[in-house]
């Protein structure tokens, strides 16, 4: 089929899609073309839940050859938090070929327009969809998670946070008209006569830096952001969680292939056992732009080093609940035990800092003092993780051993109102599983008026470990979350109250602050929850991120818009 036709058909079929998207991202209604329910797959193309688990099994101590460009050897490595060794092993690329390889395409790739790139980007993430039950399990066994939320977490909401990235990016691309005819009046003289033609032109090459925990949900965003605009994407996966993002780079590459562009647009970039290659590609002068989720102090590493590039990343944060007062204090405290276990807690969302005045608060079941909220959020925890099977499908398995230092080392820091427990995982003996632990922290020391600038809840505490902080006054409260997402950042945060007063004070704060807040969610919404097209996942405006899932400014700055002008001939 010819280059013309593939196009012509693509844009036919997914130009609906992109319109309804735009749609949801202005009206931000809810709206998903991504089912998150398992039985909704198996029908028209897509694989059903044993043919997406027969797929991954056939697919591990396989070899994944993409057809690259330098590939000088394969490398592997994985095993799954559950224990199972996949045994994949990946290209290993000589940067030196593969970077000139992946330029090659740029050309026709950017005359191929946005509304045919978008398209392009939407067939990749419908073929993507079709085998969501398999990327659901190479997810959870890189990842850790439970397999019902691997499958939604790194299926559909993954996909659709990229086809929200596609959708930012072609409404900023066409924000400005292909061509344009100036004429100047001159007075008794003949007008000045111009033709202008605005052509979007992406940055490069894009360097997609995965992470652990998420590496779709994650990566998709800046990836699919990065090549609709025009450029190039290296996908560079954490040496722990290579296989989902090989996969999508497998499927972009045959899209792109099939629809008559350069397959080199989109590579992968795995790396041997500690070899580290993300700093050395980041600083490649043909790096252009960079996505990253990680620690901060590797943030801060690209964003100081990494000069040559518009750098994204999404690093590290202190999120913080306010609980000044409640009308629904079973709710709440059953809202906030699911935000604390969920994935055990290893989510850049999860709350982690408690402030809870030490005079205790007002709820519909009466006054209840500091102690009592603490430790009947405790008992909310248990409850909820009693049972071992449900609290397997909530917590998912520790991605790697330094969360599981830190909650053991957690024990030390204050009282242990709520310990954490092992629990067996019967389908996984291996699999490293614990419940939540919960500490006790006195927040009336006004730590930054001394030398302990180390105070425990100061910092991030990655993992199923959260710090019910008394504080004196829900004034105190606030200062402290000002003063906390000021210093440390914020993904999330969350506030408690039925008064006006309080509820505005808060509001302020995070306005001033630039943190994305949730109020008195006490049903099936979580803090630690966003829902694409509609929730902004960070904000960009305080220190645990420079960016925002997703927004105009994510996408705008990855092109530019290259005038030329021609003199027209009068008619």
């Amino acid at each position: 089929m010819a280059a013309e036709r593939t196009a012509h058909d693509l844009i036919a079929e997914h130009r609906p899609t992109l319109d309804r998207t735009l749609e949801a991202i202005s009206t931000r209604a809810y709206w998903s073309p991504h089912p998150e329910h398992p039985k909704a797959y198996g029908e028209n193309g897509s694989l059903s839940m044993a043919e997406g688990k027969a797929a991954f099994d056939a697919l591990l101590g396989t070899r994944l050859d993409l057809g690259q460009p330098g590939t000088d050897d394969f490398v592997g490595g994985e095993v799954s938090p559950y224990g199972v060794e996949l045994g994949v092993t990946y290209p290993h690329a000589d940067i030196d070929v593969l970077l000139p390889a992946m330029r090659a395409g740029l050309r026709a790739w950017r005359e191929a327009g946005a509304e045919l790139r978008a398209a392009v980007c939407l067939e990749i993430l419908a073929r993507i969809s079709a085998r969501t039950m398999e990327f659901g399990h190479a997810v959870m066994h890189t990842s850790g998670q439970a397999f019902m939320m691997a499958f939604q977490a790194g299926g559909p909401h993954a996909q659709d946070r990229g086809l929200e990235a596609v959708a930012y990016a072609y409404a900023e691309q066409v924000r400005t008209p292909d061509a344009a005819e100036w004429s100047k009046p001159q007075g008794k003289r003949d007008p000045l006569l111009l033709t202008k033609s605005f052509t979007p032109v992406g940055r490069g090459i894009a360097l997609m830096i995965g992470c652990n925990t998420f590496p779709t949900w994650n990566g998709y965003p800046g990836l699919f952001a990065s090549l609709a605009t025009g450029n190039a994407v290296l996908v560079k996966p954490h040496p722990r969680a290579v296989l989902p993002l090989a996969l999508t780079v497998q499927v972009a590459r045959d899209v792109l292939a099939e629809a008559g562009f350069d397959p080199n647009l989109v590579a992968l970039a795995a790396e041997r056992p500690g070899e580290g290659i993300a700093k050395t590609l980041a600083v490649r002068p043909e790096i252009k732009i960079i996505d990253y989720t990680g620690s901060t102090e590797f943030g801060d590493w690209l964003e100081t080093h990494a000069r040559q590039a518009q750098v994204y990343t999404e690093k590290a944060g202190v999120n913080t609940v306010v609980i000044d007062s409640t009308d629904s204090y079973k709710g709440m405290l059953s809202n906030l035990a699911f935000s604390l276990s969920l994935y055990s807690g290893q989510m850049c969302t999860t709350p982690q800092n408690l402030l809870i005045p030490r005079e205790g608060i007002s709820t519909d079941e009466g006054p209840k003092t500091y102690d009592e909220v603490v430790a009947d959020l405790a008992r909310s925890v248990g409850g909820l993780l009693g049972d071992d099977a449900r609290a397997n499908a909530l917590l998912g398995a520790l991605v790697n051993p330094d969360v599981k230092a830190r909650l053991d080392a957690a024990a030390s820091l204050g009282e242990v109102a709520l310990p954490s427990r092992e629990v067996a995982n019967p389908d996984f003996p291996d699999a490293v599983v614990r419940t939540p632990a919960m500490v006790k922290l006195d927040g009336a020391r006004k730590f930054w008026e001394t030398a302990d600038t180390e105070a425990a809840y100061m910092s991030e505490c990655f993992g199923p470990v959260s710090f019910a902080v008394a504080v004196d006054s829900t004034a105190d409260a606030l200062d402290l979350l000002r003063r906390t997402v000021r210093d440390q950042g914020a993904m999330t945060v969350g506030a408690y109250t039925t008064s006006e007063e309080v509820a505005g004070a808060v509001e302020e704060v995070c306005l001033e602050e630039c943190a994305q807040l949730s109020l008195n969610l006490t049903g099936g919404v979580y803090v630690n929850q966003t829902a694409a097209f509609s929730d902004f996942h960070g904000s960009g405006g305080n220190p645990a991120a420079n960016a925002a899932l997703c927004d105009g400014a994510f996408v705008s700055n990855r092109f530019r818009v290259v005038e030329v002008r021609r003199e027209a001939v009068a008619s």
